[in-house]
């Protein structure tokens, strides 16, 4: 299959048939998606099976020079430097990439089956689930491949193709659509998903349920700058979510085990889980370009804790305290050759959960002028993730995150104004979700949409700063898809 999207990247990849006996069958030979039982089987396949984690957060402020030579690998140089890598492995965003539009071929493969049924009430879950598919894999390429949402320029930057419908020919010639379609399509998907979405699945998590769907959604809305929207989502959330993660319960158990439940169903916080075809797991020991030892205090040391107390978060050390990692990715291996000893590894990742969804509401209050209210809910949500936390003492007052984050000329840029209060508080939560999600690549999101700058340092040479509006922000267009047609982002 890896093969042949690379030929195609966006035909139809069918989990019940192979996609050439697909396309060579006649239509009364082909399998047939009548039923509600075969659609959610098609369904299982719309989510992307590979991780963005890995060459997201290599790219981010959180990760430096570890020089621990003898590791370095040419992806994670190249990464770094916001150099694509040309390979198409696992972890690698070409891979990504394909992953993605695979996902979204079976989410409109699901659709077409459900309309071509006359679209029964009840095969509205089905319904809800794929369109939540579609416009999550869309959300990621444009976030990605893509200048960030800026409603000033969206109607001229160069977005990427929305696929609304399956592939019928075997080589089709797709267009790039502006930021602004794309991000209308997406709108569009989401509206219309979150009414039929359902929890009615054996392994929920797997799937796009109304709090994943409201959570994601929330992301979405954030980037946009629709706030009313991002806090009549989360009210579900209240002000006091008791589902966020508890960090206090990974340094009740072994390492291993800590990495095992982190993406687990039992893990309240996670809303949506996917198994992804990946080696981070590996790579985070090993990787020259990490989050380092030397490094640790500037992300996890005290000072960063506006309690100024420990954080509950649990590194461990590899190659003589070079690299830190936190538990959140565990390797499963599937055998393929027992004899010769190979497989295929994978880890589950977590990619929405109930943690950011809330910091994305906190985000919203500040931006509709409820600091009162902020700043509660900040409290809430950093007394989870603080050693020995105590309420009667432990309160956080606005003067302690205008002086911790005071305003600095030009740095938080987003397409939408601040007030100096504002910046404060919004930094204060952007260094929140850049610390709890570290190895997961969520900070590259961030420094997108608030087009932070980003200095890379490499030992023996000149510093590499991504400053603003620098055009590799956008990553390049694999070479495959621009082999078919796709028009390369500039450089």
């Amino acid at each position: 299959m890896r093969k042949l999207t690379k030929i195609l990247p966006f035909i139809i990849l069918l989990s019940l048939t192979s996609c050439n006996d697909f396309l060579s069958e006649t239509p009364d030979n082909r399998t047939q998606i009548d039923s509600p039982e075969k659609i959610s089987e098609l369904l299982v396949n719309a989510y992307p099976a590979a991780s963005y984690m890995e060459f997201t957060e290599t790219m981010t402020d959180n990760v430096f020079d570890s020089g621990n030579l003898p590791m370095t690998t040419v992806e994670n140089t190249q990464n770094y430097n916001w150099e694509v890598p040309e390979s198409i492995e696992d972890d690698s965003p070409s891979f990504y990439w394909d992953a993605c539009y695979n996902a979204i071929a079976h989410a409109n493969q699901a659709l077409d089956a459900i309309y071509k049924l006359g679209d029964p009430k009840e095969l509205n879950p089905q319904k809800g689930e794929a369109l939540m598919a579609r416009a999550y894999s869309h959300f990621m390429l444009t976030t990605l491949w893509s200048k960030r949402y800026n409603p000033a320029t969206a109607s001229t930057d160069l977005g990427i193709p929305y696929i609304l419908t399956p592939e019928d020919v075997l080589l089709k010639d797709y267009k790039r659509n502006t930021v602004a379609e794309d991000f209308a399509f997406i709108e569009k998907d989401i509206e219309e998903g979150l009414k039929y979405v359902g929890n009615n699945y054996k392994n929920p998590k797997f799937h796009f349920t109304p709090n994943a769907a409201k959570a994601f959604a929330s992301r979405f809305y954030l980037i946009k700058g629709d706030w009313n929207k991002v806090i009549a989502l989360s009210e579900s959330l209240g002000s006091n979510p008791t589902d966020l993660r508890d960090y206090q319960s990974y340094l009740n158990v072994d390492y291993t085990s800590g990495m095992i439940k982190y993406a687990s169903e039992g893990e309240n916080t996670n809303l949506l889980i996917v198994s992804t075809a990946s080696i981070t797991y590996r790579n985070l020991w090993v990787n020259r370009f990490a989050f380092t030892g030397a490094d640790q205090s500037k992300i996890l040391g005290s000072a960063t804790n506006l309690f100024n107390k420990a954080w509950l978060y649990r590194p461990l050390s590899s190659n003589g305290g070079i690299n830190q990692v936190i538990p959140k990715f565990y390797e499963y291996f599937k055998i393929t050759n027992a004899n010769a000893g190979i497989g295929n590894p994978y880890n589950a990742n977590v990619l929405i959960s109930n943690d950011e969804f809330f910091l994305n509401r906190i985000e919203a209050h500040v931006m509709s002028n409820q600091l009162s209210l902020a700043i509660s809910e900040l409290d809430y949500f950093l007394a989870t993730r603080t050693k020995e936390y105590d309420p009667a003492t432990d309160v956080l007052t606005e003067q302690a995150i205008v002086d911790r984050y005071p305003v600095i000329d030009n740095e938080y840029t987003p397409f939408y104004n601040l007030t100096p209060l504002q910046a404060s508080y919004i930094k204060a939560i952007a260094e929140t979700r850049r610390r709890d999600f570290l190895h997961e690549g969520l900070r590259w999101i961030d420094i997108k949409r608030f087009n932070l700058e980003v200095i890379h340092q490499t030992y023996n040479m000149p510093d590499n700063i991504l400053a603003k509006d620098d055009k590799r922000r956008e990553l390049q267009i694999p070479s495959h898809a621009i082999d078919r047609g796709i028009e390369k982002n500039p450089r």
